[in-house]
């Protein structure tokens, strides 16, 4: 696990100082904390998407910045999204977006 990043350090954009790597094409990943559950920042750059994916565990989304899009709707920044086990979507973003995201199991790319 990362340095603790207390609210207020977050809230005050020091997230942006965060390390991200390589993920897959157009995103990437910052592992905040590593395991069950997972928690990171994704970094989508502009028209970047993720196939569509089946959900085996609780996925919850903040999103920081941007807006990124699914099958069920569009989500800015503020917008707090929770995708229970067994959802199935893919993930797009067309003018690129920051989100703080948190998985308790892996995704299954379909």
């Amino acid at each position: 696990m990362r340095e603790t990043l207390h609210m207020a350090q977050f809230l005050a954009n020091r997230w942006k100082e965060a390390p991200f790597e390589h993920f897959r094409d157009g995103v990437e990943i910052c592992r905040l904390v590593t395991g069950e559950p997972e928690v990171a920042l994704l970094r989508y750059a502009p028209g970047a998407s993720v196939p569509q994916h089946r959900h085996t565990g609780l996925e919850t989304i903040l999103v920081l910045e941007g807006s990124q899009s699914d099958e069920n709707g569009h989500y800015g920044a503020g917008s707090l999204v929770a995708n229970p086990e067994g959802t199935v979507h893919s993930v797009s973003s067309e003018e690129g977006c920051v989100v703080l995201i948190q998985w308790t199991k892996p995704v299954e790319i379909l």
